[in-house]
């Protein structure tokens, strides 16, 4: 039978809400800062820790997947783990970590799928640093160029692309437009 572990769900809240952590119970973690980077790496460890199959696309975007049964398209879950400056603990947060706890509980039950089963975190999902928001789930989904992200700049003049590079998001950096 499939249990999943609300203690374990909201610890893993609690854990990633911790931080960027601000005074009133919020999270500040805008779109690849330093404390992004954080959440990113937790997350994406707990991920591998739950046998995903990590991987990171050219805009940031994290996704682990967990093979199923037959070569499909796979189950999509999840959300973003950046928040805007006052953000909250679970916006964003819980389709990440809720989705991560399904493929936990279906582990711990050794249950098998037919469909792969993806649990994904987008970058830059509140356009609270960036503009536009929805910019990770934009190039997924082909709404923007990677160029046109990778040129995106926050109000000190950083570009996203930059920004990528300087956290090891992704290796040799060069703007061009994503391969299929």
């Amino acid at each position: 039978m499939l249990r999943l572990d609300d203690r374990r769900l909201l610890g893993a809240l609690d854990e990633l809400a911790g931080i960027g952590a601000i005074e009133g119970g919020g999270c500040a973690r805008l779109a690849l800062s330093d404390e992004d980077k954080a959440g990113r790496d937790l997350v994406a460890g707990w991920m591998k820790a739950a046998g995903l199959d990590v991987r990171i696309d050219a805009i940031g975007n994290v996704i682990g997947l967990r093979a199923g049964t037959e070569n499909l398209a796979p189950i999509m879950t999840g959300s973003h783990i950046d928040t805007v400056r006052t953000g909250g603990r679970y916006d964003g947060n819980y389709g990440v970590l809720a989705g991560l706890e399904v493929v936990r509980a279906l582990n711990e039950a050794k249950a098998v799928t037919r469909r792969p089963i993806a649990v994904a975190f987008f970058t830059n999902e509140e356009g609270a640093r960036f503009q536009p928001d929805m910019m990770g789930s934009l190039v997924y989904s082909g709404g923007i160029s990677l160029n046109e992200a990778y040129a995106a700049t926050d109000k000190e003049g950083v570009s996203v692309g930059d920004e990528l590079r300087r956290k090891n998001l992704i290796s040799n950096y060069q703007p061009q437009e994503m391969k299929s």
